[in-house]
């Protein structure tokens, strides 16, 4: 408790406090075996405590049960059963969140919606897909492989899609293809009192415009068989039927209800891929890199930027032989002649800013190899400092002020003597700063605290969000009212009130 409460992690806020769990009902439990039998519910320690935690820094805060529904239907009845009996209620995914998303701080049942994996629906000319919230974006592309197209949202982990969909999740290839929030087209949500919702209406597939991602687009893209067709526009969802509830419910963090399946919107798989790193002489050089590459309308799918520590970092950990120095992670996507024109400007703005001279991958191996060592930055930070804990931030800004924010963070993580290696998404203008602490050390984390919410009001003070894809779970609260206002606040918590009077719904999160 102490590490939480100098991180300003400890308390829920709510109905009732963190600390102030009710026992569950007598019976309760039995009642659970009733409606999803006897082997789908748990109530062992190291079962709850599993289900208690994510892989942030935030304690284990164990649900009183653990339950795994097996269809919708379950759901509804679990849930009504929560409802009636005032129990909380918490969704859990895969766990791989990093703001204490799936945190029990008011004890209450876990649904685990693991073994609801079923994949539906898919058209491949409407380009759309429906999922259950036990499939992860890895089972998916998996199952689209021989259909010429993919869910490009990539957040690194391999993360259940609902779940995705419930932190509004982000990643690498946002830069081209966008966000969770886009790529959702319609969600089956269960309510906190069993009711059944289809936020754009039931069995709905909104089509899209056919056409190019962006003007003076990559050529076609090849589906499964061939036939060359163009990409649909990124937001051409064709609907003006009332309110938005499918966005709405994105983002929302398990607040508002179950997120039991959602419809997907898919992309063409590209006729070719290359990666490319390039190495530059300072942290300034390399994010000026990324906004020249940007403002020149270099239609690229990738661009991260990890800094000289974080590049040492994961070429050790990876086996990886990069120089140390802020480097650029790229990837084009497109045609085999487009491709060509797009690696010659983005080689002469590299060398504009004291790029080295790109090394560029264009097998699936090699490009895999390159990736896998992003995708292992976390670990690679923790290796850093055997036995210490991490703690990922998450600001988004302006792309105009990454450079600002950036120079800034890495002086101010200078002058706090902290180690946290950066890396990020800048072609959205998000940036991760991986703190390696000792939870140990009174100091140390009092220093983590400070850093952190200096980092979060520079984004605010720089016009951006203290959050651009892992959401504000248990974290963020403080920051989150900072960023929208207090009308926009008092705004959530009647929505919340409506379709949650109770506060049932994973409670002590975001608001």
């Amino acid at each position: 408790m102490a590490v939480r409460r100098l991180l300003g992690l400890a308390g829920a806020g709510g109905r009732r406090g963190c600390c102030a769990k009710r026992p569950l009902p007598a019976d309760f439990v039995e009642a659970l075996r009733a409606v999803a039998g006897a082997p789908h519910v748990s109530t062992a320690a190291a079962v709850r405590e599993q289900h208690g935690r994510d892989e942030s820094v935030h304690s284990c805060a164990p649900p009183d049960a653990v339950v795994w529904p097996r269809d919708v239907a379950q759901v509804q009845e679990l849930a009504a059963l929560c409802y009636r009996c005032d129990v909380p209620m918490v969704p859990f995914g895969t766990g791989t969140g990093l703001e204490g998303g799936v945190t029990a701080v008011q004890g209450g049942v876990c649904f685990d919606l693991s073994r609801m994996d079923r994949i539906s629906e898919l058209r491949v000319e409407d380009f759309t897909v429906a999922v259950e919230p036990g499939v992860t974006r890895k089972a998916l592309n998996s199952y689209l492989r021989a259909s010429g197209l993919w869910f490009p949202v990539d957040p690194g982990a391999d993360a259940s899609l609902c779940g995705m969909a419930a932190t509004g999740a982000s990643g690498t290839n946002a830069v081209r293809y966008g966000t969770m929030r886009p790529n959702v087209v319609n969600l089956r949500v269960v309510l906190p009192d069993g009711r059944l919702l289809h936020t754009a209406g039931p069995g709905r597939h909104f089509r899209y415009r056919r056409g190019w991602s962006r003007p003076g687009g990559p050529g076609p893209w090849v589906q499964g068989g061939g036939r060359p067709h163009p990409a649909p526009v990124a937001r051409g969802r064709k609907s003006a039927a009332g309110y938005d509830l499918t966005s709405l419910f994105v983002g929302s963090e398990g607040t508002l209800g179950f997120l039991t399946r959602a419809t997907l919107r898919l992309h063409p798989v590209p006729e070719a891929v290359v990666a490319a790193v390039s190495a530059f002489p300072s942290v300034r050089a390399a994010v000026d890199c990324t906004v020249s590459v940007l403002q020149a309308a270099v239609p690229v799918a990738r661009i991260e930027f990890l800094d000289e520590v974080m590049v040492g970092a994961c070429s050790r950990y990876s086996g990886v032989e990069l120089p140390a120095a802020p480097t650029l992670f790229l990837e084009l996507h497109g045609s085999q002649h487009s491709l060509a024109e797009q690696v010659r400007q983005t080689e002469e703005l590299a060398r504009l800013h004291g790029g080295s001279d790109f090394a560029w991958a264009q097998e699936a191996e090699e490009r895999n190899r390159l990736w896998a060592a992003r995708h292992n930055a976390w670990y690679a930070a923790l290796a850093l400092r055997p036995g210490c804990k991490g703690y990922s931030t998450d600001v988004c800004v302006p792309i105009s002020r990454l450079p600002d924010i950036v120079v800034e963070t890495k002086r101010d993580l200078e002058e706090s003597g902290l180690t946290g290696p950066l890396v990020g998404h800048v072609g959205d203008g998000n940036f991760h700063c991986i703190l390696i602490f000792d939870p140990e050390d009174p100091d140390e984390t009092r220093r983590v605290k400070d850093f952190t919410d200096r980092l979060g009001r520079r984004a605010l003070a720089l016009d951006g969000t203290c959050t651009g894809e892992h959401g504000v779970g248990l974290g963020k609260r403080a920051l989150l009212r900072e960023e929208v206002g207090e009308e926009a606040l008092a705004t959530m918590r009647h929505i919340k009130a409506a379709l949650d009077p109770k506060n049932l719904m994973n409670p002590g999160k975001v608001l």
